[in-house]
């Protein structure tokens, strides 16, 4: 049976955690106990050593290496898809940013075999220009996006380049923004989002603010860009800029519907009232700012990405109840197309 390494870099959330619970809460591995496991069998190793314990402390900065049995794909390498189309905003020999329209799952999953951008990735530059760290099945991601969220991601094209891309994830200095209308009337003009996040144990498709063990750290820091009146129903909306210290599962829709604003138009966290939702089958968030040392040339790569038709209709339609822009919206809402 084939071996599958992977090379995690210990980010700021990880730093004094106990290895097995640090390394059951990367998505690529397996359970706490199957962590523990692998630490006994020496398949663990912190900076080219062999873990002793699975209670041992990883600190900030820590290079582990976890080797996983594994098997073949049960249906071998991935089908490439030509026809879905790639919205690419820069490409080099070493990586791809893309803007990933809504509806678009990163990924083959349940539902999904042969129509994600895993498949168009494939299509467009060959397995064997793809970075396969995260597995077979995930072909050049580096980080993703919810199906019906859209906007702007990377994709790496070697295992070197995707590792560069993650450790700068887990170091919190690749800078992602996104902009999000969300219910109600949100006073601050900025403020910080910190909770721990799990799923919840009432509803698996669901992530969940929780202090529980096992729960990940998530912080989402946000600015206020611009208010929106209450009309006949609801509260108003308010747009704001969040920006991603963390990359939970749903992180800025947990945050939200956690702090009281919920995201308009979300079909899992949000209110059902269509009206309230201005029309929306899908969440009003998108991924509109970018922005990293590329790993191997140094130069800065930033891109920004105007709100899709969909969004900005539903924008549109309270331009009259606007209570006026922010400092920050003055900046950034013309560039969003708004």
């Amino acid at each position: 049976m084939a071996e599958r390494v992977f090379d995690i870099l210990v980010g700021p959330e990880g730093d004094g955690i106990r290895i097995d619970a640090f390394l059951a809460a990367q998505d690529e591995l397996p359970s706490r106990s199957a962590c523990a496991k692998l630490v006994e069998e020496g398949k663990v190793f912190i900076n080219g050593t062999p873990v002793s314990s699975k209670s041992e402390k990883v600190l900030l900065g820590d290079r582990l290496m976890v080797v996983l049995p594994k098997g073949e794909p049960e249906a071998g390498l991935l089908v490439p898809n030509p026809d879905i189309p790639l919205d690419i905003r820069f490409e080099d020999q070493y990586l791809i940013v893309l803007s990933k329209q809504a509806g678009l799952v990163c990924h083959p999953s349940p539902g999904h075999i042969d129509d994600t951008l895993a498949n168009a990735l494939v299509a467009h530059c060959g397995y064997e220009h793809l970075g396969l760290l995260q597995g077979e099945d995930r072909p050049g991601i580096v980080h993703r996006l919810d199906m019906d969220t859209s906007g702007l991601m990377v994709a790496a094209k070697s295992d070197e380049v995707q590792k560069a891309l993650q450790d700068l994830i887990r170091l919190r200095v690749l800078d992602r923004r996104y902009v999000v209308l969300v219910q109600g009337y949100v006073a601050p003009d900025e403020g910080t989002i910190e909770t721990g996040i799990a799923r919840s144990i009432r509803d698996r498709l669901k992530m969940t603010v929780t202090d529980a063990p096992g729960a990940r750290e998530a912080i989402t820091t946000f600015r206020t860009l611009e208010r929106f009146e209450a009309g006949r129903r609801g509260e108003g909306y308010s747009l704001l800029e969040c920006h991603l210290y963390t990359g939970r599962t749903h992180q800025i829709r947990v945050h939200m519907r956690h702090v009281g604003h919920p995201v308009v138009g979300d079909q899992l966290y949000g209110r059902k009232d269509e009206r309230l939702n201005l029309g929306l089958k899908r969440q009003f968030l998108h991924s509109w700012h970018i922005q990293f040392e590329h790993p191997v040339t140094g130069e800065t790569i930033e891109l920004t990405d105007s709100l899709p038709q969909d969004l900005l209709a539903a924008l549109k339609s309270q331009e009259e109840l606007s209570m006026g822009r922010t400092a920050a919206g003055t900046e950034i809402c013309p560039r969003l197309g708004a």
